[in-house]
């Protein structure tokens, strides 16, 4: 139960962080850059792999499960519980984005990261 955990936490901070990267870089009219973005998904990877890495291995992705898993450093019965925990992180990412949606407004939002980097 650890692993799949560590899986789902792990893919979580990696699409919450870089994903929110990207839309800080498009709303501030781009003072993210692309290599801030890049530098983000790089970080959390890091971040996560030493972290998290010791409990599951730090997959974070369907295809990394894959692959371990077709090289025969995965036992095949952890193949979908792994997956299943790196994908269902997408329900909790939209209650994330619903309920900030709800609380503040995409306008406000908007209006606040627009100030960023002036």
């Amino acid at each position: 139960m650890k692993k799949l955990a560590s899986e789902f936490i792990g893919t979580f901070c990696l699409v919450f962080a870089g994903t929110g990267a990207i839309i800080t870089n498009d709303v501030s009219g781009g003072a993210v850059t692309h290599v801030g973005v890049a530098l983000t998904f790089g970080l959390i990877v890091l971040a996560m792999i030493y972290a998290l890495g010791d409990i599951s291995g730090a997959h974070f992705n369907p295809a990394v499960t894959l692959g371990f898993w077709a090289a025969r450093r995965l036992k095949s019965r952890l193949v979908l519980p792994y997956i299943a925990s790196q994908v269902g992180k997408k329900a909790v990412l939209n209650a994330v984005r619903q309920n900030a949606d709800a609380r503040i407004g995409r306008v406000e939002v908007a209006e606040k990261l627009r100030g960023v980097g002036d």
